[in-house]
């Protein structure tokens, strides 16, 4: 874990109190992903949810090991992380919140929000989901006890199929772009511009650090 400070500090695991002091009724927003890379489709979700349903900080929630993807392999967390921080340090709304990265391993999303609601009491948290998550619910670990953590916003992408799950989410009407990390990768690994797909400063950070350019670190093509 990278302890630079930063505008748009983390939220650290073992010092919970000491960040936000938050206010009675705090309404904060979560959007967790492997952000691999971040690009401004993640960005533009988490501003239109931040905006539209006035919430006082949204938070980016890197995942160390996704659940629901066995398959999907990422780059080390310390990148993943600073390349978050690089996203949103021109944003006061957003923090990043390095809780699940912090622990490592696999991190199923009830454990994670039963600690933040123990942390923060008086805090009121909206889930941000796309439709495919959305539709896999049912899936999830303990989602009967998940769904009375948490509100569920959800956001609905180019290409994914309508909602048909039964769990209460608030639907939000937000522009989007037909961006992906995966397809970011590719672009990276094929040397291509990946210019306005992410910010200025993530590319500045790809280009150093020469990420997903190795596809022999990866085993196959980084996608």
């Amino acid at each position: 874990m990278i302890e630079e400070e930063v505008s748009n500090q983390a939220i650290p695991l073992t010092h919970p109190q000491s960040v936000n002091n938050l206010s009675p009724r705090r309404r904060i927003g979560i959007l967790g992903g492997s952000f691999n890379p971040p690009h401004y489709g993640h960005l533009l979700i988490a501003e239109q949810v931040g905006c539209q349903l006035e919430l006082d900080e949204v938070w980016l929630m890197p995942t160390a090991t996704p659940p629901h993807a066995e398959t999907k392999t990422t780059i080390a967390a310390r990148h993943r992380l600073e390349m978050v921080r690089l996203a949103i340090d021109s944003n006061p709304l957003f923090k990043i919140q390095t809780i699940e990265t912090d622990r490592g391993g696999i991190n199923f999303t009830v454990d994670t929000l039963t600690t933040l609601q123990e942390w923060h009491p008086e805090a009121e948290f909206y889930f941000i989901i796309g439709t495919d998550s959305a539709n896999d619910l049912h899936t999830w670990r303990d989602i009967d006890r998940l769904v009375k953590l948490v509100n569920f916003v959800g956001v609905q992408r180019p290409g994914e199929f309508p909602y048909e799950g039964d769990y209460p989410i608030l639907w939000i009407d937000s522009p989007t772009v037909d961006f992906s990390s995966s397809s970011i990768r590719m672009r990276c690994f094929l040397e291509q511009s990946i210019r306005y797909q992410v910010p200025d400063a993530v590319r500045y950070y790809i280009d150093a650090h020469g990420l997903y350019r190795d596809s022999h670190k990866w085993g196959s093509l980084p996608w």
